[in-house]
């Protein structure tokens, strides 16, 4: 079995050729209404220009009209940081701790707003990329590239009403490029630290029938060791990882469009089995492989005031891990496998009956499927633990709709009906509303909404689990105020949130049970200030305060208060400068001893990490760039016992053709 699942694994590399040649005959780009279409008004050239938000309504929607609180990061934003991966770039991001085990490859998970990391809903184009066969259903953030990313929009508070489990902290969404105007491509390399290297090539461009996009990257290093060299563990770990994407967008008619996208990620990893002091593994490896694909056609018809979508999503995880033994465990053999798989369709239905009003009504239904082996042997003796295929499917309904008053007044409403194939039925709802008063720029904006998230595969089905298990569910509401001056140079903003969550799914003793509680709450605060044309600064602060209702204890790794602050400046139209300077606080974690088998509790310390960045356009073809990682060398723990990288530099050249 175990062999024949490494074949099975290989094997995918081949089956997605096949896929790549499939995407290269078919799907759009978003189509819009005709010039009468009330969404779609002639408008200033600031309102043309004006920054556009999907997650929140799932619609395009203006960004001052949104009501809950979402943060955006452009590509050229990306561009300018030089970040390599998505967790790294989300690291900034108001209300988000990001928790990495180890260095590059090592498990990376996400919390928003003080929740746990699989009440994060993570999509790429629409597609959910959260694991079915993850105790908890998580993304696994290591392996992500920022390769062909247009933007990502990280949505905060519940969000069920529209996206359903999985959404109770929020949703992150990763929206990619698609292809435009006469074909070009660009190559790129970055060698640095820890022997590290990374190329990536693509190509891009289309007209009004058709659009593509397509490329590929691969990045290779040494690492770090992934237990903490502070235990006096220094073997290196090294990674490997490659992601390769494409989109395809037709156009056919005008009231008429399809999309395709495609992404597949392959990554190998060393880590260490243990952490801690002895903590070095020089022979733990792990095998992943993800793949999504999703086909979507859009049709607009009655002049434009029904707008239908019907998609279909396909995501696939694998994962294989290997350790032998060695003079470091002389008596552990561990050998596993992972497999978990969603498909989905998806039929959204929008109605542009008037100026005032947008309603949306739409249908989803997906099947999650997953299994797994476990074979270990130790000094107790073998022992496995298989998990056959199992699956659970839910169809949902929800219906919204999204309210203009003099163009001041801004709401949305929503109610959603899911009903799982084990528990049953379980409705939400959500409520958001803004304010603008336009003579001062001020945005007064509040939200209500409840969330729940079923429980997964492993938590009903697996050898410990609990069939009878029902929802976790969330009721959380925020309140805040944004105000903008001086032809929006300087803009400021605060809000305050808090999220309570009921029926938590912990495993106690035996089996997993409906058993804990805990309350989230604190204070987002952010700004931008631009005293030139090219001259910007942005900075965010949180405070987050969480406990765990039965205990009263802070839930672990969430940092009290966190801070971010980034300089952007651009000089002579072709070079950038990029400082950004991160503090983490304070934070809860535990401590597991491989000789008792019972955890402690430890507080780690806060720690700042500065980053800078630099790039210049050499001439209209060479783009050269260059970046320093922890300037300072701090050495900090980001999870107790696993290690984090100390200075790095890294540099590199990107080469554009233009005009194929």
């Amino acid at each position: 079995m175990p062999l024949g699942r490494i074949k099975e694994i290989e094997g995918m590399k081949n089956r997605f050729t096949v896929i790549i040649l499939v995407l290269l005959s078919a799907m759009t780009h978003l189509a819009y209404a005709a010039n009468d279409d009330p969404t779609d008004s002639e408008g200033t050239d600031d309102e043309k220009t004006q920054e556009i938000v999907v997650t929140a309504t799932k619609l395009e929607t203006p960004a001052k009209e949104v009501g809950s609180s979402i943060t955006i990061i452009t590509g050229e934003q990306i561009e300018t940081m030089q970040k390599t991966s998505v967790l790294e770039v989300l690291r900034t991001v108001p209300a988000l701790d990001v928790n990495q085990s180890g260095g590059p490859g090592g498990a990376t998970s996400i919390l928003i707003r003080g929740a746990k990391s699989e009440h994060t809903l993570v999509l790429i184009d629409g597609v959910e990329m959260n694991d079915p066969i993850t105790p908890g259903r998580t993304f696994n953030f290591a392996h992500l590239s920022v390769d062909n990313i247009e933007r990502i929009e990280i949505l905060r508070g519940p969000q069920s009403t529209l996206y359903g489990s999985d959404a109770i902290g929020g949703v992150i969404n990763i929206i990619t490029k698609r292809g435009e105007g006469i074909p070009s491509a660009f190559a790129s390399m970055e060698g640095g630290s820890y022997s590290s290297f990374r190329g990536a090539a693509g190509s891009n461009g289309g007209n009004e029938w058709i659009q593509y996009s397509a490329g590929f990257s691969h990045w290779n290093t040494d690492g770090i060791s992934a237990a903490s060299e502070g235990d006096g563990n220094s073997e290196q770990d090294a990674y490997r990882t490659t992601n390769v994407y494409g989109t395809l967008s037709l156009e056919p008619t005008d009231n008429f469009d399809l999309d395709f996208t495609i992404r597949f990620i392959d990554a190998d990893s060393n880590g260490d089995i243990g952490y801690g002091v002895g903590g070095d593994d020089p022979n733990y490896l792990t095998l992943s492989q993800q793949l999504l694909f999703r086909s979507q056609g859009r049709l607009y018809l009655f002049d434009d005031i029904w707008e239908q979508t019907l998609g279909f999503s396909f995501t696939d995880h694998d994962l294989y891990t290997r350790n032998d033994r060695d003079e470091v465990n002389p008596d552990n053999y561990l050998l596993s496998t992972y497999q978990g798989q969603i498909l989905k369709f998806d039929w959204q239905n929008n109605f542009y009956i008037h100026d005032t009003s947008i309603a949306t009504f739409g249908i989803e239904t997906e099947e999650d499927k997953g299994e797994s082996t476990y074979y270990e042997e130790s000094i107790y003796g073998p022992w496995t633990n298989d998990f056959e295929s199992k699956s659970a499917r839910t169809t949902a309904y929800y219906l919204q709709d999204q309210i203009k008053l003099w163009d001041s007044w801004f709401t949305t409403v929503g109610v959603r009906f899911d009903e799982h194939s084990r528990f049953g039925t379980k409705t939400t709802y959500r409520v958001v509303t803004a304010y603008l008063v336009q003579p001062t720029g001020t945005k007064i904006k509040a939200s209500y909404g409840t969330g729940f998230k079923a429980p997964t595969l492993l938590q009903l089905y697996s050898y410990w689990g609990n069939e009878d298990l029902g929802p976790e569910e969330s009721t959380g509401w925020d309140f805040g105020m944004e105000q903008s001056v001086l032809e929006n140079r300087v803009s400021v903003g605060a809000t305050y949130f808090y999220n309570d969550i009921d029926n938590l799914i912990n495993f106690e003793g035996a089996t997993y049970d409906n058993v804990g509680e805990a309350v989230m709450k604190g204070v987002e605060a952010f700004g931008s200030i631009q005293p030139a044309e090219k001259l910007e600064t942005r900075f965010s602060y949180t405070y987050t305060n969480t406990k765990d209702k039965a205990t009263a204890e802070d839930l672990i790794r969430r940092a009290g208060n966190k801070f971010s602050f980034i300089l952007d400046y651009g000089f002579r139209e072709k070079g950038s400068i990029q400082l950004d300077i991160l503090y983490i606080g304070e934070r809860d974690d535990m401590v597991f001893d491989p000789i008792t088998y019972e955890s402690s509790r430890v507080r780690l310390d806060g720690y700042v990490t500065v980053n800078p960045a630099f790039s210049y356009l050499i001439s209209e073809r060479v783009h050269m760039f260059f970046r320093i990682e922890n300037l300072f060398d701090r050495n900090y723990e980001a999870i107790s016992g696993y290690g984090t990288p100390g200075i790095s530099v890294y540099g590199g050249m990107k080469f554009y053709i233009k005009d194929l």
